[in-house]
């Protein structure tokens, strides 16, 4: 009996697990496809192939929203398209492995952030494991010598931020509590692109989407159908599934190995060469994120980072699915942008 159960886990804890990898792999895949004069572009063209099958797929949970609900979920959009601006022009301007450990702090940040919202004191062992995660990125941003971060890592930093600023409206906007995630998850998608294509439109912001598109050769229009499919539909409907089959803190536990894939496929794929004083960084962020994950509040705080932009994230990014219940009635969606 212990045996099939835990061949049950497995296969729920298998498909999350990928989503891990595969929102590692998205700084890669963004930084192949992506110049800083197409960022804008490449966001247009990544979420509007997503957004058709998120509009089909949650139709009629979408019809049902309020207009509180509808307004929130726009501002949320809004906040959003802010994470995945950073996330992208970020992951152009720095390396795979460093974009995917910094965009980690947000799993810091929110606790801190919580704690001085609700004034409370958080623990002992947090601030150290804190302060660890931020030595390690002023480590990791180094390479191979004491040189000054890039503007790639400052973005990244940024971006850890707003995604921070996004859970944390999430968690606490009166209008979106309730509705249902696909939805939210949709208008703030559409949110999004909205504020992308208007960007796109101004003088100056780079090429348009049509002109993007007509530029991509066989190799980018790979790597933007896997950030489509595989970074955000994939991600976003294996969290519902799961969820639903396990607990909140097990998908989320497995979801905060996506660091370590970053770095896994950024120094495997891109030949990212940290130096012995990087992967001494990338270390000290990866223990100190699992030591702030157990000894964090949890008490009224949101579960740690999912996204993978909206995630994703979440980078040019994907939302992530953080039921308020165990068993996925109330769900509630953080979204993570990624790249």
């Amino acid at each position: 009996m212990s045996i099939t159960v835990a061949r049950r886990a497995w296969l729920t804890d298998l498909p999350v697990l990928l989503v891990a990898v595969v929102w590692g792999s998205s700084y890669l895949a963004a930084k192949d496809v992506t110049t800083t004069r197409t960022v804008l572009a490449v966001l247009v063209l990544r979420f509007a192939v997503v957004l058709p099958v998120l509009v089909v797929a949650g139709w009629r949970r979408l019809r049902s929203l309020s207009g509180a609900q509808l307004r929130g979920a726009g501002l949320l959009g809004l906040i959003l398209s802010g994470i995945f601006l950073l996330e992208t022009y970020g992951v152009v301007a720095t390396s795979a492995t460093n974009a995917g450990l910094i965009i980690s702090l947000t799993m810091i940040f929110t606790p801190v952030a919580e704690a001085r919202l609700r004034r409370t004191r958080l623990s002992r062992s947090f601030v150290a494991a804190a302060g660890l995660s931020v030595l390690g990125v002023l480590l990791l941003t180094q390479g191979a010598g004491f040189t000054s971060p890039s503007l790639g890592d400052f973005l990244m930093l940024g971006a850890a931020v707003a995604r921070t600023v996004h859970v944390l409206a999430m968690s606490r906007m009166r209008s979106v509590r309730g509705a249902d995630a696909l939805s939210l998850t949709t208008v703030q998608l559409g949110g999004a692109v909205v504020v992308f294509a208007l960007l796109s439109a101004a003088p100056g912001t780079g090429g348009t989407p049509w002109a993007a598109a007509a530029g991509f050769g066989a190799a980018q229009w790979l790597g933007l159908l896997y950030l489509s499919a595989f970074c955000t539909l994939f991600a976003f409907f294996t969290q519902m599934w799961a969820v639903r089959r396990t607990s909140p803190s097990r998908v989320s536990l497995l979801l905060g190995t996506e660091p370590v894939w970053a770095a896994v496929v950024g120094i495997a794929l891109a030949g990212d060469r940290p130096g012995w004083l990087g992967f001494a960084g990338a270390l000290l962020v990866l223990a100190g994120t699992a030591w702030g994950r157990g000894a964090a509040p949890r008490e009224g705080a949101p579960e740690p980072d999912v996204a993978g932009e909206a995630s994703g994230t979440a980078a040019a990014g994907v939302s992530v699915v953080e039921p308020a219940e165990a068993d996925g009635a109330d769900t509630g969606l953080e979204a993570a942008g990624r790249a």
